[in-house]
């Protein structure tokens, strides 16, 4: 089932979502379905805020190749350096951003069976995490971003940097 996905500047989306007290039949069927919704909408990630529910709870598939990772009661335990680089969402059709973010980082998290887990990201899977852990907290890119810009301003300066 695909869930519709909550636009921005709903309310919901700048809230700081609730912590996962329980695993239940209906928080698993969720993350399926947020899944089949990411996917529908040609993402990579999507948060639980984005679909109207606040958990803290993300889904993200970085490629097609990779597996799925989701995150219940993520935080971040490290991080190291910073990029700028330009970023989208779901939640905000149409609009980029240049965003600063951590290249490196370490998260904790559960997963649907209840197991803790710490990963290790760096890069543009780092990037994927730490924007969907950011709505989780109310923040959007667009609260972050150093320059927004439209799809046609977005390719413009993707073209620019290959150029480069």
């Amino acid at each position: 089932m695909n869930y519709p996905v909550v636009l921005h500047p709903d309310k919901l989306l700048k809230k700081q979502a609730k912590k996962v007290e329980a695993i239940t039949e209906e928080l698993i069927v969720m993350l399926d379905n947020m899944y089949e919704t990411m996917v529908a909408h040609d993402g990579v990630g999507l948060a639980a805020p984005q679909i109207g529910r606040s958990l803290r709870i993300a889904v993200i598939q970085a490629d097609e190749e990779d597996d799925i990772l989701e995150l219940i009661n993520p935080e971040i335990v490290s991080f190291e350096g910073e990029t700028i680089d330009v970023e989208a969402c779901l939640s905000i059709p149409g609009k980029y951003g240049l965003v600063p973010r951590h290249d490196r980082i370490v998260i904790r998290y559960f997963d649907r069976e209840g197991v803790e887990y710490e990963l290790e990201a760096d890069d543009y899977f780092s990037r994927i995490i730490q924007h969907e852990m950011d709505h989780l907290d109310g923040i959007l890119f667009i609260d972050k971003a150093t320059r927004l810009m439209s799809e046609e301003e977005m390719v413009q300066y993707m073209e620019e940097l290959e150029n480069d």
